[in-house]
């Protein structure tokens, strides 16, 4: 479909709160429920701004049209943090709908640049940080027979993407496309992602060290003095063995590509041969 500028001579077009309102919570509620291998998330961001079109056009079919069909695109980012680019794209749909120079390829263009690198502090921070700690807390209830633990993860991670996409959102739409290009520009988005990374794999350190509790009744004589291994391996690194069986782990899972469900199972056996015969 060919580009279409708007060019409206009345009167600026302008986006209410209740507008943006709308076109977040289509995408914080419904931009991951359509994923296909062809657009990814696309069918997800252009429901989210067909509330925008609507007010934009109103009854201009052809606009609406070329509207949704130029976020009708393969799109993939980290759906909390990637609240920002809609709230930028918002932003940019609203400036060509009053006439300014904003092309189809300047919209598609700042998308493509910013999903990546969004996706990438997105993830680091959510995947690594927020859901393991929140992770760690519901396991340390669980384990304690006490079901507190699932409540907290559902209401914290809840909030967590509401309140952190909203603010983003918001960030976006204010502040438009030069603040983040100028963060990309500078590498500051590579450096948050980097520091975030670290933190995440000192927090998952912790709940290995502290929620394992992988022990061994092994002992071994030598004369008249038996010694006991455990108490060895901790004298070598405390927590050893957690540290190995996670490893292990690891190492199925990212190295050998064994699902998950595979790798339960595998654990399960283990748990049964190294307990009846005595080893752990």
């Amino acid at each position: 479909m060919n580009d279409i500028t708007t060019k409206n001579n009345n009167k600026n077009v302008k986006l209410s709160k209740s507008d943006l309102t709308k076109s977040w919570l289509t995408w914080i509620s419904f931009g991951q429920i359509c994923y296909n291998y062809e657009r990814m998330m696309g069918l997800g961001f252009a429901h989210s701004m067909s509330p925008l079109f609507k007010k934009l056009y109103k009854n201009d079919k052809e606009k609406l049209a070329d509207g949704l069909t130029r976020h009708l695109t393969f799109y993939n980012t980290e759906n909390t943090w990637g609240s920002v680019i809609l709230g930028i794209v918002a932003s940019l749909e609203e400036e060509k709908a009053n006439g300014e120079n904003i092309t189809n390829e300047t919209i598609s263009s700042m998308k493509t640049a910013l999903m990546g690198p969004i996706a990438g502090i997105g993830d680091s921070i959510t995947q690594a940080l927020v859901k393991v700690i929140l992770l760690g807390i519901a396991i340390d209830f669980a384990l304690k027979g006490n079901p507190t633990g699932a409540v907290i993860f559902i209401l914290g991670m809840s909030l967590y993407a509401l309140i952190v996409s909203r603010i983003m959102f918001n960030s976006g739409y204010k502040l438009g496309k030069n603040s983040v290009v100028q963060l990309l520009r500078e590498g500051s988005l590579s450096k948050i992602t980097e520091s975030l990374g670290v933190v995440g794999m000192m927090v998952l350190g912790a709940l290995v060290s502290g929620n394992m509790n992988l022990k061994t009744p092994l002992t071994f004589k030598v004369g008249e003095v038996v010694s006991e291994v455990q108490p060895m391996l901790d004298s070598i690194l405390p927590n050893l063995l957690n540290l190995v069986a996670f490893g292990f782990v690891y190492h199925l899972l990212q190295k050998r590509k064994i699902s998950a469900n595979k790798i339960i199972l595998i654990i399960f056996a283990l748990a049964f041969v190294l307990k009846f015969t005595g080893i752990m």
